[in-house]
């Protein structure tokens, strides 16, 4: 999908593609043991940082099956703070969301403009019906987050994390939900 334009500026930040100049500020963040506890991500070298954002940042937006990182960056500096993950099914019928802010840039509304955005992006730019966000139960702000920006609670499940026993919850917003965010209507 080469005609989405990016970045996607919102109140306090913007999201782009990730740049290997972002290294330093991607590794800071990803490298918080709290951050990374409820993450399908762990730590990555060097090396392995700048293949990531590399790949990322060659990566198709919305290629079904695949997962893409955008970063998070504020908009003065276009320092990187965060990244969220987008994932188009295999079929095109759903979307899924996973997003990770660095804790100085918490607490002042960023994640929840980000994911906004990045939701409107999903909706319009794809024929999806619902956006799922996955997470474990313990992770209170994930889930606060959600539920703000009107996902539902539609299972909860048994799973093994990292060789631990966990729940998660799974929730789902409908392309036309109630919410504002799921009124974009698809790209022809």
């Amino acid at each position: 999908m080469s005609d989405i334009m990016l970045p996607r500026t919102f109140p306090g930040g913007h999201l782009r593609r990730l740049h290997t100049t972002d290294l330093a500020a991607f590794q800071a963040y990803r490298s918080i043991p709290e951050l990374g506890r409820y993450q399908g991500w762990s730590p990555m070298t060097t090396a392995k940082a700048l293949e990531f954002i590399d790949e990322m940042h060659h990566a198709p937006l919305f290629a079904p099956g695949q997962w893409v990182q955008l970063g998070i960056a504020e908009p003065a500096s276009d320092v990187l703070i965060g990244d969220i993950g987008l994932y188009l099914s295999a079929d095109g019928s759903y979307g899924e969301i996973g997003f990770t802010l660095q804790p100085s840039a918490q607490g002042r509304g960023i994640a929840s403009l980000a994911v906004r955005e990045a939701l409107d992006l999903l909706f319009t730019a794809t024929g999806i019906t619902r956006v799922l966000g996955i997470t474990d139960v313990r992770n209170r702000p994930s889930i606060r987050l959600l539920e703000r920006l009107g996902f539902e609670l539609i299972e909860r499940r048994d799973v093994l994390f990292r060789d631990e026993p966990c729940t998660e919850s799974v929730y789902a917003l409908a392309r036309h939900s109630g919410s504002p965010l799921a009124q974009s209507p698809a790209r022809p």
